[in-house]
């Protein structure tokens, strides 16, 4: 069953043709497509084909940009609009044959295009204090990508049958999950696989090993950490900042004096240690152990908040072994902008409803949204953030003005100046 097939809302309201402004942002691209006009096109003996991959790309584009698009029918409305047909070169299309075209067509010919746009993005800033750090911070972490035909699988296709699930396995496993990479000072994703579930060879842990490259410091969260993948970082001489679980076993080889500095920023140990069971294979390098205490939250639940609280103490376990702890502790903290990423990437350009379930049509909606966030990075010098996506749409919606995004992107962002006045309040209040 296809994500084509399911049931649609019934009461869109047509679209007219004021509403589909902004097709001239599609002149960077519509010559970036139309070198995959022919692929895919090598079993069209007939010469009948009508969706080319180009076409089929430029639509997926133009649903992922305007916020007025929200499914496939109304992508099939659109394009029967004159202007948008002709502009983008496309035609209106079945529901049928959009779901067989992906099969034949190769997502993998859409990383030249990122690759492309990513040379002309300039580095975002960073703090300066990063400069100690010779390799590339690449952030790595995992989402899932939810939907009723997945939920369907993992109900019924996927389940063995008469056995209950196993315990920690939840049905986000049964999902699309992309494995990405991203570069801290980058718009986009340098790196995103996709792969159905996260057990066996697709677990994080793996798919991260597989993908591993010389110069790079990865920062990732306790579920990607393996002793095999710490020894295969240091192997082909790259880094990596992890954090490891509370109930890691490890032997403390030297305990480290902490500075005044890195006693302010929290950190509460730094040692050299082995890392797991005693008798356990040894590994090819030492092993930092950076402690910090942190303030808990309660954990969420579907119910509300729950009554047991996260622990206090984040341990984070690393190969660079001479930058100050409370640099190490720096690093880590930066790994949640993969997360503002995701949020952005899932809500904001329409990944929560994925136009097909195929792995062919998944992987080319996920490399179209990377080029997406990259074409408002250009266009924006900054990396694309809820307010800057929506004022995109505005624009794109004819409802904003050029001055109007210049405008925007032009207000001092003083963010981080309210929060601390707030923090410094409620300390007052003694809240």
């Amino acid at each position: 069953m296809d994500a084509t097939s399911s049931a649609e809302p019934l009461d869109e309201s047509p679209l007219t043709q004021q509403q589909i402004q902004g097709l001239k942002h599609f002149k960077t691209l519509l010559p970036l497509f139309h070198r995959l006009h022919e692929v895919g096109c090598g079993r069209d003996k007939a010469g009948n084909r009508e969706l080319f991959f180009d076409g089929y790309c430029s639509s997926v584009m133009l649903y992922l940009l305007n916020p007025l698009i929200s499914s496939m029918r109304s992508l099939q409305q659109a394009l029967m609009l004159p202007n948008v047909a002709r502009k983008l070169g496309v035609k209106r299309f079945s529901l049928g044959s959009f779901s067989e075209a992906q099969a034949v067509f190769e997502p993998q010919r859409l990383l030249e295009i990122i690759k492309e746009l990513g040379a002309q993005a300039r580095p975002l800033a960073r703090d300066p204090r990063l400069s100690q750090l010779k390799q590339t911070l690449t952030l790595v972490d995992g989402t899932v990508l939810r939907g009723l035909v997945r939920l369907v699988e993992a109900g019924v296709a996927d389940k063995p049958s008469g056995k209950k699930k196993p315990a920690g396995v939840s049905q986000a496993a049964h999902g699309w999950r992309l494995h990405t990479q991203l570069e801290l000072d980058a718009i986009a994703p340098c790196r995103i696989d996709v792969t159905r579930g996260i057990a066996g060879d697709n677990h994080e842990s793996h798919v991260l090993r597989r993908a591993l490259e010389s110069g790079r410091c990865y920062v990732f969260d306790s579920g990607v950490v393996n002793r095999l993948l710490f020894d295969d970082i240091h192997a082909i001489h790259s880094t990596y900042v992890g954090r490891i679980r509370e109930t890691s076993v490890f032997e403390v080889l030297e305990e480290k004096l902490l500075s005044d500095q890195a006693l302010a920023q929290n950190v509460v140990r730094d040692a050299i240690v082995n890392l797991g069971v005693a008798g356990s294979t040894p590994m090819n390098h030492k092993v930092r152990i950076v402690a910090v205490q942190v303030t808990p939250h309660p954990r969420r639940t579907r119910k509300g908040p729950a009554s047991t609280r996260t622990s206090d103490l984040v341990l984070i376990a690393t190969n660079l072994l001479d930058l100050e702890p409370e640099l190490i502790a720096l690093i880590y903290l930066y790994r949640y902008t993969i997360e503002l990423f995701f949020r952005l990437f899932k809500h904001l350009l329409g990944m929560r409803h994925l136009l097909s379930q195929k792995k062919n049509g998944v992987e080319i909606q996920t490399y179209l949204a990377v080029i997406a966030c990259l074409l408002i990075g250009l266009q924006t010098g900054r990396r694309p953030d809820k307010r800057t996506v929506e004022m995109m749409a505005w624009y794109l919606l004819g409802l904003a003005t050029d001055q109007d995004v210049i405008d925007h992107l032009n207000k001092p962002d003083n963010r981080g100046v309210k929060l601390r006045a707030r923090k410094e309040a409620m300390k007052k209040l003694g809240l």
